[in-house]
């Protein structure tokens, strides 16, 4: 059986590959020859251009959200605009939670 791939990014070029994984190799760019983020088998990359969505994407790696497969499918809700992206971290000030586990909610009360 073949090794399965998973999915890493690079934020600056906002480029999206899929290598097999090892947690002991650190992956680098082809195109500027940085460091690549581990996010998971269930990521799909948004568009090039569509510059909002990677702003989405990458305030949401630096939280430390990821997109692993869970037991039930995918990997569950994660926000797709900044102004979903705003509510939650307005929630997770509100209520004085982490931001990954705001971030991650289908939705705030």
């Amino acid at each position: 059986m073949p090794p399965s791939k998973t999915s890493y990014v690079c934020l600056p070029c906002r480029a999206s590959y899929k290598q097999s994984y090892g947690p002991q190799r650190e992956r680098a760019c082809p195109r500027c020859a940085g460091a690549l983020i581990h996010v998971g088998s269930a990521f799909a990359a948004p568009p090039r251009r569509d510059r909002a969505a990677w702003r989405t994407l990458s305030v949401l790696l630096n939280a430390g959200v990821r997109f692993h497969k869970s037991c039930c499918g995918g990997p569950g809700y994660r926000p797709r605009t900044l102004s979903e992206l705003r509510e939650r971290i307005a929630y997770a000030e509100r209520a004085g939670i982490a931001y990954a586990e705001a971030l991650v909610r289908p939705e705030v009360p």
